[in-house]
Formats: C-alpha cells, structure tokens, sequence
C-alpha cells in the first residue's frame, strides 16, 4: 500500500478541518469529501468489482435509521460497512453492530474510523454468502473485549485518517450519544435486525438467504437496487412477480420503503436504488393456520418450478423443472440448526414430474394457469400437496 506524503496528508486532514461535528450529522463520513479523505488517506479507491458505492447523503442515514427503528437495545447485523458511514449512525442508536466484509482493504479503514465505538462493534471478514451462524455468534462474544482491530490501522493511516477519530468524538460528545454502552448492560444476543446497503450483484440473495438460514433476524431494512425492490414487493400478475417474490413473502413482508436517486452516492451509479424495509412474518393456510418450515420450503421449491418457463402453463413449467432433474433434497430453516439445516428427501425429478396431476388435484390448483396468476397461498397448499402426493 503506498505511503502519503506529508503534503498530500496535510492536504486530506485539512479537507475536513471544517467539519468538527456538532452540525446534526448522523456520520462525519456523509460527505464526498469527507469520503474522499478516507480513502486517501488509506491509499485506496472504490472498487467496482465488489459493487462499492459510498453514501454521501446523511438525510438518507437519517431515513434508513428511522426506518429501520435502531433503538438503544437493538443488535445490528450490517453487511458491506465500506469505510463505515452507515455504520457510526447505527452505532450511536445501537446497542451493537457486527459488520460483514469481503474487501480486505477494508478493515483497517473500519479500525480508525469506528474507534470511538471499539466496544460495541465486531467486524467478521468474510463474503456475506459464506457467513454461518456460528460466525455471528462468535462476532457476538468478540463485542465488549479487546477485538484488536485498532492495531491493524497501517502507520499510513494512524498518522493521516486521525481526523475520523476526533471528530466522531466530537459529533458524540455534543449529540449527546455515549461512545460505549456500560458493560453490565451488554449482553451475549444475537442481532435482530439486519441494516445495511448491500453490494447491489448480491443483494437479492443475501436478503433471502438471511431470512431462510437466520431466523434470529426479525426485520431487514436494506438498501438496493430499484428493480430489486420492485422485485421484492411485486403483486401478482405484474411483470416483477416472480419465483423471488414468491420465496421472499414466504418469510418476510414490506413495511416500508423510500427512493435513492445516484447523486447520493461516491461515486454515482448508474441506477437507481431504493431503501425497503422487509418484517419477518409466518405465512398461513388457507385454514388459517401457520405454514410450517417443510410446506414454506416445499412451496418455494414449486414456486422455483412454476416460474422455469414463465409463459407456459405451470404444468408445462413444473413438467420442464422436474424431468431434468436427479434426487430432491428440500432444505428447511431450522431454527435450532446452527449449522446447515434439515432436509427432506422428495423423489427424483422424473419421479415427481410424473406425480404432478395428481399434486395439482390435490392443492386445487387449475395446472392451466400460468405462474404469476398464483398467490402466496396457492403456492402454499402446492407446497403441502407436494409433501403429500410424494410421501404416499
């Protein structure tokens, strides 16, 4: 990593002399030249690869932490901190927040700039699709002692990103906000709330993912790209309403959600985004009674199907997905799983194809129709005829 000189140091500091906090700001980092100093400072730039778009706007931070509803014993799970802008405003709302990050450039970046809240925060280095609950739980018991991520700051960075230090000091001492939460309050919890603006080429995976492996989590409020928030709250028959809609309802439901335009970021992309907030829920029958984990996961199997040709009948559709395929291994959230998860072992696909009359006599279901024109709970009662057509 290449060494600043001390002109180009005294350059960087002096860009943000003018912001000493005090100002309302949520972060001191909520500027692009606050941003820009950062990143100087560190010897690094923004990556495309990894999808990294600062948010420069602290009016947006605002809105994200007043959506999300970050309340003084909240855990907070973020994924893709980047220099950590987002991160200070849920660290002075927060009871804690554990970071997930795959840039390795950016650890030590995260050391200076959340050193005020050393205590409350724990960083897991990892890909965010890799992340077990074993990680977290780890990241939890890490909160409240020494990480030592302070000491892996370069000498570069210590002797020119200080700035960040002070200043954040500075915001929490006028706002009012502690810099640590006294320790007898700090208890071991896992995170119920996911906050976060996710690398967009990942996002939509990671919201599902998270829903189906952490049932700890209880709301997700995150940001994305427009047209996967479209996706996301989708109704049926329109265009968005897809297999991904229909096994994101199965978990969780939107609340919430407000526009982004690209001038909030460092720099711009070239899309639009959007913040949505996405509730846990349990999806029930048509009896009223709540799905159970194997029906929610047997009915995203079917809505995977129903969506194989999305202009052909489910029948066709369902026919196309099952035949090309060998054994079925369902997969169900277990909530005491902290590894992996059960599975259910369903005939082979050639073996299901075969039974798929008699699974849509069984759900009700006209096999006429086309995918989109399926509610959450006809893909439900799919679900749960599949498990019973299979097993006779």
């Amino acid at each position: 990593m290449a060494r600043r000189t001390p002109r180009r140091r005294a350059t960087a500091v002096a860009a943000t002399d003018s912001y000493a906090g005090g100002d309302g700001r949520l972060s001191p980092l909520s500027t692009p030249s606050a941003t820009r100093a950062v990143l100087e400072a560190h010897g690094i730039g923004t990556k495309y690869t990894l999808g990294q778009n600062f948010l420069v706007n602290d009016d947006v931070l605002k809105k994200i932490i007043a959506l999300a509803e970050v309340g003084e014993n909240d855990r907070v799970l973020e994924v893709g901190p980047g220099i950590g802008t987002l991160t200070i405003a849920l660290l002075k709302h927060a009871a804690s927040v554990i970071a997930i990050e795959r840039d390795p450039d950016l650890p030590a970046v995260l050391a200076d700039t959340l050193h005020p809240w050393r205590e409350k925060f724990a960083l897991i280095e990892k890909d965010a699709l890799d992340v077990t609950r074993d990680d977290i739980v780890a990241a939890m018991v890490e909160i409240g002692g020494d990480t030592g991520y302070p000491d892996r700051a370069s000498s570069a960075a210590n002797e020119t990103a200080q700035w960040a230090v002070s200043q954040s000091e500075d915001c929490l001492s006028e706002s009012g906000y502690p810099v640590a939460p006294p320790q007898e309050d700090l208890q071991l919890s896992l995170p119920s709330k996911l906050v976060a603006n996710l690398p967009y080429a990942v996002a939509a995976t990671v919201v599902l993912d998270y829903f189906e492996s952490f049932p700890f989590l209880d709301s997700a409020t995150i940001m994305v790209q427009k047209e996967v928030a479209d996706r996301m709250v989708a109704a049926v028959g329109t265009k968005n309403y897809g297999a991904y809609t229909v096994k994101l309802g199965l978990y969780a439901e939107p609340v919430g959600r407000f526009a982004v335009g690209p001038g909030n970021f460092f720099p711009p992309p070239r899309v639009d985004s959007a913040v949505i907030r996405l509730n846990r829920r349990v999806p029930l029958m048509a009896d009223g009674a709540p799905a159970s984990p194997e029906v929610i996961a047997a009915a995203a199997l079917m809505a995977d199907a129903a969506f194989t040709n999305r202009r052909k009948t489910i029948a066709n559709s369902c026919k196309t997905y099952f035949s090309g395929r060998g054994p079925i291994l369902l997969g169900v959230a277990d909530s005491s799983a902290a590894e992996g998860a059960p599975t259910i072992a369903l005939p082979d696909g050639a073996a299901t194809a075969e039974r798929l009359p008699a699974i849509f006599e069984a759900a009700a279901i006209d096999p006429r129709r086309r995918g989109e024109t399926l509610t959450q709970q006809e893909f439900l009662a799919l679900g749960a005829a599949l498990l019973r057509v299979t097993a006779a």
